[in-house]
């Protein structure tokens, strides 16, 4: 891809927007894990440049996010004592980031099904607006996140500042107004932020601003710890580092959503695992990708790693001195940019064809978007992931076990050729044939049992058709030898054919088959009927030394 003039404009629009509005959230962060505002300022910095720089989502901005800052703030009160081993828990998380992104398992969260990634995305937009709901009216955030915004509204409509919310309004009206054709030289975002703070500075006053802003550089924090602490430490660590890699990931879904791109998941766990490690060397707070962050820098035209850099660099100026140019920005302000950006998160598009869904496609959604406004993002997206993976199992279902024939093989037609009446029975069908198809897994597994073990019953042997199964999981396979219990437990004889490949794999490599002679597992049908020939004169001549 060839880096232009085109995408350095948008990458510095998309870095300086993403800057100024991620700064008073990074403050935020830090207060509220308990760290100090400083610490959500040196996580901006430390994670936001090196995920950006060996991330592997382009458009990606990171940083303190909520889920991280409440991770952190549980861990200084349960699980440090100082705040260098809170540090050394974070490190720990990077670490573990890093093993993760190293042995791939960043990939399996690409398979997110799209009703979850949805309720998420929307869910979030709904966060962002009752968050920033409070600033906008001139009022500190309420306790409690969206609830408490939503249980604190009414009173807050009561006694709204109507200075601000003149401000929020002028902001959000210059965002929506803003002409399309002038968008691309400069983006509403940063045309909305002049112009409500030239409000509040040159128009409007008494409102809460930013503020003072901390500054300087931060120090080395790392101490050896002990070995006890190591190990105590693990478990704090291994949730930070699941929280952020989940956090970060999905929100890699949403830039790629958005910008019709695909991100290295393994790739952008390193960076992530990188950035916490930088982060937590110098006393800042965990980060992960920043859903509200990245929106913003892609809708104002980011789209390299440039513009987390860039981001990077800004606040980091801020500490170095800059922070007097941005301590007037009112409060109503960005709260403005944000519930605009909350409205474009929400994924509309998907709203509008809801009633048009499969019904435990539009429940998966709905719960995801639920949890994750009512409960918390992780939550949400965890039991958004169990409902799809059940509705989808329920599919599978019905699918794998359409490809199931179970069929009796008449004598006289299968034994054409064999007058001798220990094998044919004009009128028997003592042959049963069942042949799988596709793929297995613990979906059907259990059904299978129910289904087949009633015909298993019936006949004397029983040919089991593998020729055509792709895949079979180790469930299905443990499923397998259930069958075959049934089968010695009803004396029928057993004929394995046409079994290879991955099947075989996994069959033989948990014995399944350490049951079944190795002369009745065969190739082909012909090779299965000679089998069962022998396998009924023999049963033949035992009935006449019975009967003897």
């Amino acid at each position: 891809m060839r880096y232009d003039y085109h995408r350095l404009r948008g990458d510095f629009f998309g870095g300086v927007t993403s800057a100024i509005v991620a700064l008073p959230v990074a403050l935020a962060f830090g207060v509220a894990s308990g760290l100090g505002a400083a610490a959500g300022l040196y996580s901006a910095i430390a994670v936001g440049f090196f995920a950006a720089v060996f991330g592997g989502t382009r458009s990606q901005i990171s940083g303190p996010t909520a889920p991280m800052t409440v991770a952190m703030a549980a861990i200084l009160t349960t699980h440090s004592a100082t705040l260098a081993e809170a540090m050394i828990v974070v490190i720990m998380a990077g670490l573990l980031q890093i093993a993760m992104g190293a042995l791939r398992i960043g990939r399996f969260v690409a398979y997110t099904p799209a009703v979850v990634v949805s309720g998420f995305m929307s869910g979030i937009g709904i966060i962002i607006m009752l968050i920033q709901s409070m600033p906008f009216l001139g009022l500190p955030p309420a306790a409690g996140g969206p609830i408490g915004a939503l249980r604190a509204m009414p009173q807050a409509l009561a006694t709204a500042n109507s200075t601000a919310v003149a401000i929020g309004v002028i902001t959000l009206a210059t965002s929506l107004l803003w002409p399309k054709r002038y968008a691309k030289l400069i983006p509403p975002p940063l045309v909305a932020l002049v112009v409500g703070t030239a409000a509040g500075v040159l128009w409007l006053g008494g409102i809460p601003v930013i503020g003072e802003i901390p500054t300087g550089l931060p120090a080395l924090q790392f101490t050896m710890p002990s070995p006890g602490f190591l190990v105590s430490a693990v478990q704090p660590a291994l949730i930070l580092a699941i929280l952020g890699s989940v956090d970060s990931l999905l929100t890699s879904l949403v830039a790629d959503s958005i910008t019709g791109t695909r991100h290295e998941p393994n790739r952008e766990l390193v960076g992530q695992g990188i950035g916490n490690i930088a982060s937590g060397l110098i006393g800042g707070l965990p980060g992960a990708g920043a859903t509200m962050g990245t929106v913003v820098n892609i809708r104002a035209g980011g789209s390299t790693p440039v513009s987390g850099a860039l981001r990077a660099a800004l606040v980091l100026g801020v500490l170095l001195g800059l922070g007097q140019y941005v301590e007037p920005i009112p409060h109503a302000v960005l709260a403005a940019i944000l519930i605009k950006v909350g409205w474009d998160i929400i994924d509309w598009r998907m709203l509008a064809r809801v009633h048009h869904l499969r019904r435990e496609h539009m429940i998966v959604m709905l719960v995801t978007l639920g949890l994750t406004v009512f409960v918390d993002l992780m939550t949400g997206v965890a039991i958004g992931l169990i409902v799809a993976g059940m509705a989808h199992s329920q599919q599978l279902e019905s699918l794998e076990l359409d490809s199931v024939v179970s069929v009796p093989l008449l004598d006289r037609m299968f034994f054409a050729e064999h007058e001798d009446p220990a094998v044919m029975d004009w009128y028997s069908a003592r042959v049963g044939l069942i042949a799988l198809r596709g793929s297995f897994t613990v979906a059907s597994a259990h059904k299978l049992v129910a289904v087949i073990g009633g015909d298993i019953k019936e006949h004397e042997v029983t040919i089991f058709d593998f020729t055509n199964v792709s895949y079979l999981d180790d469930s299905a396979a443990m499923l397998i030898l259930q069958l075959l219990d049934v089968a010695e437990r009803e004396e029928t004889e057993v004929i394995v054919m046409g079994l290879s490949g991955k099947p075989a794999e996994t069959l033989r490599t948990l014995d399944i088959l350490q049951g079944v002679p190795r002369k009745q597992v065969v190739r082909t049908l012909d090779d299965a009927r000679e089998v069962a020939v022998a396998l009924l004169k023999k049963r033949g001549s035992a009935n006449r030394k019975l009967i003897g």
